[in-house]
């Protein structure tokens, strides 16, 4: 009974953390929390309002998506500082998503995006219970950074419609810069003066308040505090100014009735047609979702020797989608700024983004009625500015520097998200980077090897001075064998054999072979067969113990014509031979 208790307890603890972390939770660890949760709540406002306009939807639905999924991360999510909520990028990818099914803003829009969050939450919690994250692997991280960088572009240019005060659309760069152009000639000047004044007042808060306030005495954390408060800043001056004015009369766009009160309970659609129009979409977002808040996750969480579990950390995103499915909001994730504030603002445990829930649901109830004169175009330079600090260009120029496929997958994912769109884009860079990995491992590096005078030790003959035999041809592979390459190390053993009619063994060198498949273990007994009939020996040496397992479970190492060695220096000195030392430039003869 006892160990059937103790099971349940370590079962429950594993999928709901706050279990662990909840019983020490004293004062201390909630003044922290809730001081972090108002500043995190003061600059969560104005970028759940915006990034809903970025998605195409009503600004109350940022707000919704920042509440309930808040709570359900906090309790079934791992990291202590990660904070979750509406993304930049992620928005952009509903706004593409739903931009198929139903024109923006109507009501099939509205419910393909709640349905979009419900199905990302389902498929991020399968994901979780059947520890699939590993999945994830498939997006490097060059291909991300690009990814990223070409949204971000895509995002800020998105967003000057509303700086100029014209109607555009656009689900790529180039549809975008065309409408925007065919709209030039209905520019409203105030929206304009409105946009740029935010604009630079915002890129200046981000980098010049702190600095300000602390020349003139404020005390860094206060000065913190209101350097992060900068967006509401803006936002209150420029919604009492088109109050003040009338501004919407004049033909300023405005955000409009928001409405007041806590998130409703939303049920999302159950269409078979529906979900199979969005079901690609999820997956894209959950994937794009969980690489983003894993890497900030992981990275925050050393800086104080805490750490994640990414199988678990694939639960509280799916548990918070689906509470923004079942609340009125689209899909969410954890936002890179707003977990670094929460971070530096001593949040403790994940609590701290329940009290950032608490404190968003009181501004729906308080704050909403006062929304309805903030200018659309404030709330798109908070975006601009927001985004443009994701667009990083020098990955392309390290790339290029060290690694040309890399380069070549990066620029290509950048090129076709800027042209054709998020989803493309970012399809086009998984698939690549997969193929470029697979023509890489499909040719193996192999180097003929030599032993280095005086040690043990056996080093490519092209790299350094070397003793060799011509009766013994050492190859070293450095790649597991599988069915891409099997063929390959079949024709280049066949090759250097057929140049050296003194040959008496090969001899295989497995030091960097993890695995060998079917096909591979089919070419070795080929290559064995072959060798055998020319009267030259086939050994294999440094063989790992998996991969030794593995080999023992089959008829090949009985049928081997030669032997295996535990170390090349004893192959070596065991086949024999008269020993040479050679310079690198004649032994690659």
């Amino acid at each position: 009974m006892t160990q059937t208790r103790t099971a349940i307890m370590g079962l429950a603890r594993r999928y709901l953390p706050i279990l662990d972390w909840g019983r020490t939770y004293n004062r201390e660890a909630a003044t922290s929390d809730v001081v972090a949760a108002v500043i995190v709540t003061i600059m969560l406002i104005p970028q759940s309002l915006a990034y809903a306009l970025l998605a195409g939807l009503p600004p109350e639905m940022g707000l919704y998506a920042s509440i309930l999924p808040l709570v359900a991360y906090a309790i079934f999510g791992t990291s202590r500082a990660l904070a979750v909520g509406p993304v930049a990028v992620v928005s952009l990818m509903t706004a593409a998503a739903v931009g198929k099914i139903a024109a923006s803003g109507s009501p099939e829009y509205i419910t393909a995006a709640i349905t979009l969050a419900f199905l990302s939450g389902l498929f991020l919690l399968a994901l979780g219970v059947f520890r699939l994250g590993f999945l994830a692997n498939f997006l490097s991280h060059p291909v991300i950074a690009g990814f990223i960088t070409a949204s971000g572009v895509i995002i800020a240019t998105s967003q000057l419609k509303h700086i100029l005060g014209v109607g555009a659309s656009g689900q790529n760069m180039l549809e975008i810069l065309v409408s925007l152009f065919e709209h030039l000639n209905q520019i409203n000047a105030i929206t304009l003066a409105i946009g740029i004044a935010s604009t630079a007042f915002l890129f200046w808060v981000r980098k010049g308040l702190k600095p300000f306030l602390l020349k003139r005495g404020i005390k860094p954390k206060i000065a913190d505090i209101l350097a992060k408060a900068g967006p509401v800043g803006a936002v209150a001056v420029t919604t009492l100014g088109a109050f003040a004015f009338d501004l919407g009369e004049q033909g300023v766009k405005l955000v409009g009735a928001v409405p007041q009160g806590l998130p409703p309970l939303t049920v999302p659609s159950f269409s078979p047609d529906l979900w199979a129009e969005l079901i690609g979409s999820a997956v894209l977002i959950s994937i794009i979702g969980f690489v983003e808040s894993v890497s900030v996750a992981q990275t925050l969480a050393a800086k104080k020797r805490q750490r994640i579990v990414p199988d678990q950390e694939l639960i509280g995103l799916g548990a918070a989608n689906i509470a923004a499915g079942i609340s009125g909001g689209y899909p969410v994730t954890g936002g890179f700024a707003r977990s670094v504030v929460n971070f530096d603002a001593g949040a403790e445990t994940p609590a701290a983004g329940a009290f950032t829930a608490v404190g968003l649901a009181v501004a729906t109830l308080a704050l909403t009625p006062l929304l309805s004169y903030l200018p659309q175009a404030t709330l798109a330079a908070t975006i601009i500015v927001a985004v443009l600090s994701l667009v990083d260009f020098s990955i392309l120029k390290r790339t290029w520097i060290y690694s040309k496929a890399d380069f070549i997958a990066v620029a290509a994912t950048i090129l076709v998200t800027l042209v054709l769109g998020v989803e493309i884009g970012v399809s086009m860079g998984v698939g690549l980077s997969i193929l470029i990995h697979l023509y890489k491992s499909s040719k193996p590096h192999v180097a003929i090897v030599g032993q280095v005078p005086g040690t043990e030790h056996f080093r490519n003959v092209l790299r350094h001075t070397v003793i060799t035999d011509k009766t013994i041809l050492s190859l070293r592979v450095d790649e597991s064998l599988y069915f891409a390459n099997a063929r390959y190390l079949e024709d280049r053993i066949y090759d250097m054999v057929a140049k050296r009619p003194e040959l008496k063994h090969v001899i295989l060198m497995c030091p960097a072979i993890n695995a060998i498949d079917m096909s591979a273990l089919e070419s070795l007994e080929a290559i064995n067969e072959r060798l055998k009939s020319y009267g030259v020996t086939f050994n294999l040496s440094e063989v790992k113990g998996p991969v030794m397992d593995r080999l023992q479970r089959v008829d090949f190492l009985g049928h081997l014509n030669g032997k295996v060695f535990l170390s090349q220096y004893r192959a070596v000195a065991e086949l024999g031979g008269t020993l040479t030392e050679v310079a690198a430039s004649a032994a690659a003869q």
